[in-house]
């Protein structure tokens, strides 16, 4: 076998690789295993929930970091992106009563914005480019910048820091590409969980007669 590897020097060096690649591989799965990471599931639950704009409104760097806090007892009405029906929702979630929007994080708006950057106007500063949470700016220094409107989630994050004021919030025309519907009425949420056993009980009952 040392003769064969000695006479065939690339053939020696694939025996080598394949067993350097066995003891690492083998390495890398028992640290897998041994030093595996689980996650929250109720936190990625209200993280689903939350409408990613990732804007920093309810004092969280982003939706995950606010969905942990959630978790771990924070209120749930700071997101006023994702409104009265996000809150519905997580409410509903965490079977707990809903309150409305703190109105100190801000307020509800029915209508979706995108970032517009008068391009004229830019003097190419990129500090709305290191606001911009999404990545949703192109530009560079003493560049004109311009806005990636399907990445921009409307957080107006950009719009504070442009030295020369030339970003505008601008309503996002509604499409038959971004059209949804509405979020269920309050209402929908008002049947407390008693009802809903007292409802699903009573429909078991029927079919069983």
């Amino acid at each position: 076998m040392y003769e064969l590897l000695a006479e065939q020097p690339f053939i020696g060096a694939l025996v080598a690789l394949a067993g350097l690649a066995l003891i690492f591989g083998a390495i890398l799965g028992y640290a897998a295993v041994q030093f595996k990471v689980e996650g929250d599931p109720i936190v990625d639950q209200i993280d689903s929930l939350l409408p990613q704009t990732q804007c920093g409104q309810c004092g969280h760097p982003g939706c995950h970091p606010y969905a942990e806090s959630i978790a771990n007892g924070e209120e749930i009405n700071k997101c006023p992106p994702g409104g009265q029906g996000t809150i519905n929702a997580i409410a509903d979630l965490l079977d707990v009563e809903a309150p409305t929007l703190d109105e100190e994080h801000g307020e509800e708006t029915d209508i979706k914005t995108v970032a517009y950057i008068r391009e004229d106007e830019c003097i190419g500063c990129t500090k709305c480019i290191q606001a911009c949470p999404m990545d949703a700016i192109l530009g560079a220094a003493k560049q004109m910048h311009t806005v990636i409107a399907d990445e921009c989630t409307g957080c107006d994050l950009c719009v504070e820091p442009c030295p020369v004021d030339c970003i505008d919030m601008i309503p996002v025309e509604t499409t038959l590409g971004n059209w949804k519907w509405d979020a269920p009425p309050a209402s929908y949420n008002a049947i407390n969980k008693s009802q809903r056993v007292a409802i699903i009980a009573s429909d078991a009952d029927k079919e069983a007669a």
